[in-house]
């Protein structure tokens, strides 16, 4: 080979090496742009999932035509399916507009009464012209006054009689300064108005009521571990053997650092609170010091039914024998469709085609889910097996060849495709039994408790103080399920508590406490605990 022809072979070889090189740094500057585009999404764009419908439906017509056809979408949903009376219910009506009459609303009256200076006793009365307004008028604290019997009694022994005094009933702290009234507003505040301990002592310093944070820090507390302890402890038992499919989440909370070395600051530790949902029945919050799978196991240790759940690996524990072959234990799992249209969402950003097309086709899924709420679940799973089990199937068929063009490029849509196609049969298990969910949105929302409290509270003070604090969480959680008064609920439970049989403890759990409550007016509920408080004569 001449030297023209071997300096034209080297040159040939450097070209190719440097577009190689070019198309490396290519792909590498379009994958940290797009990160780069998605995280500024994630921080200054609204976090809802939102895409235009109509333009997709617009651009995938033809798409949509066929997946309407194979999933019979058209065709009304049979009249056999629909109960007579719909478990759902009715709509509002909605407003005409005009201004709101307050007399519709359940609340205490002042009357304001507006004379006439020139006219009053001259002329007579012919009625009122009546107008209502809204007036807030401060709570605030009251003082009790506990007033205990004293008895003298003639004892033959002794000269004098002997003074008996009646004693205190069993409270939930105590000797402290509260009353069951004030630890259920504090509670509220705290963990479902999310209002931190100081701006409280502040508020009621202003009030001149003063009470440390640390006091009522220590309140919390105590009454959190009891809670723990004996109500949901019976809720808990007894949700593990009644509940047929438990949805869960987590999310990190900061834990402020044990004190050591004062000279040496330390950062703050970042705990998990877990949230368990059982059925739509019960909610409970689980606090670890670390998110790990043998945690995991603990929370649902005895449980074999079905967990709906992410994709994280913590969970994987639950699904699979351990190793030593005692499969006793092990759950079935059911994901989440939200959390895989979620890493299409992300990968759509791109103006990816294949992630819109995965987008349009699980619009179809929720849009049948819309359609069956309200049915019973053996309609639902019908209905499923009719009209969604073709689209999943198709879903998955058209999602692995779109996966082999883009298993080997690192990307969101690699990611998207992956993540599906891993989980198809969790993904798919929602349509054999209508009692389950396509996703795991509920749990999700029973989570914002605790997202939007850590943003005013910002850390719980060790693990204990979360622990307990998780019990406020569920009770509270529970009550909003089943349209409970939260403050209301802790008040009552915390007057009984202290009296209740140890093997009842079940009773006062949210599920339950509204039949307890009506079977039982004040007098019969004292009676039965065995405490009647008399009120003070008038002249006392």
């Amino acid at each position: 080979m001449s030297l023209a022809h071997a300096r034209i072979a080297a040159l040939e070889a450097d070209l190719l090496a440097a577009k190689s090189e070019r198309d490396t740094l290519r792909t590498a500057y379009t994958a940290v742009k797009l990160e780069l585009e998605l995280m500024k999404k994630r921080l200054f764009i609204a976090k809802a999932e939102r895409v235009d419908v109509a333009q997709l439906e617009l651009e995938f017509a033809a798409k949509l035509a066929e997946l309407d056809a194979l999933s019979k979408r058209l065709d009304p949903i049979p009249e056999e399916l629909v109960p007579a009376t719909p478990s759902s219910p009715p709509k509002k009506e909605k407003r005409t507009g005009g201004r709101r009459d307050l007399r519709e609303l359940d609340l205490p009256e002042d009357t304001v009464v507006v004379l006439d200076a020139a006219l009053e006793g001259k002329v007579p009365r012919s009625g009122f012209e009546v107008s209502y307004k809204l007036m807030w008028r401060r709570g605030s604290m009251v003082r009790v006054r506990t007033m205990r019997v004293k008895y003298r009694a003639e004892v033959e022994d002794l000269v004098s009689p002997k003074t008996y005094t009646a004693e205190m009933p069993p409270e939930m702290l105590p000797g402290s300064l509260t009353t069951p009234s004030l630890l259920a507003h504090l509670a509220i505040e705290k963990y479902l108005n999310g209002m931190p301990l100081h701006r409280l002592e502040m508020s009621w310093a202003r009030d001149g009521v003063t009470i440390d944070r640390g006091t009522m820090s220590r309140w919390l507390g105590d009454v959190g571990a009891v809670l723990n302890e004996t109500i949901l402890a019976a809720a808990k038992a007894y949700a593990l053997k009644t509940t047929f499919c438990i949805a869960t989440d987590a999310t990190g909370v900061l834990v402020q650092p044990l004190r050591g070395d004062l000279k040496k600051k330390q950062p703050c530790r970042r705990g998990h609170f877990f949230v368990e949902l059982f059925d739509k029945k019960h909610v409970f919050f689980e606090y670890v010091a670390k998110e790990t799978s043998a945690a995991v196991k603990d929370f649902f240790k005895g449980f074999t039914g079905h967990i709906q759940a992410d994709a994280k690996s913590v969970y994987d524990v639950l699904f699979r024998p351990s190793a030593d072959g005692d499969d006793e234990d092990v759950c079935t799992e059911v994901a989440c469709w939200s959390h895989a249209r979620r890493k299409y969402w992300e990968a759509a950003i791109a103006h990816c085609a294949v992630s819109r097309e995965a987008l349009v086709r699980i619009q179809r899924f929720f849009e049948n889910e819309e359609k069956f709420k309200g049915l019973p679940a053996e309609a639902i799973a019908q209905l499923r097996n009719e009209r969604t089990r073709p689209l999943i199937d198709a879903f998955f068929a058209w999602a692995k060849p779109e996966y082999e063009k883009v298993k080997h490029t690192r990307g969101p849509l690699r990611s998207a495709l992956g993540y599906s196609i891993r989980q198809e049969a969790a993904l798919s298990r929602f349509l054999d039994d209508g009692r389950l969910a396509i996703d795991n949105n509920a749990s999700e929302r029973a989570l914002r408790a605790i997202a939007v409290g850590r943003k005013a509270w910002l850390f719980c003070g060790s693990d204990d103080a979360a622990q307990s604090a998780s019990s406020f969480f569920s009770l509270i959680a529970t009550c909003r399920l089943h349209d409970l008064e939260p403050e209301a609920y802790l008040r009552d439970i915390f007057r009984v508590l202290p009296h209740w049989p140890t093997n009842r403890h079940l009773e006062l759990a949210p599920l339950f406490f509204k039949a307890t409550r009506a079977r039982l007016d004040p007098i019969e509920l004292a009676a039965e605990i065995g405490v009647l408080t008399v009120p003070p004569p008038l002249a006392a």
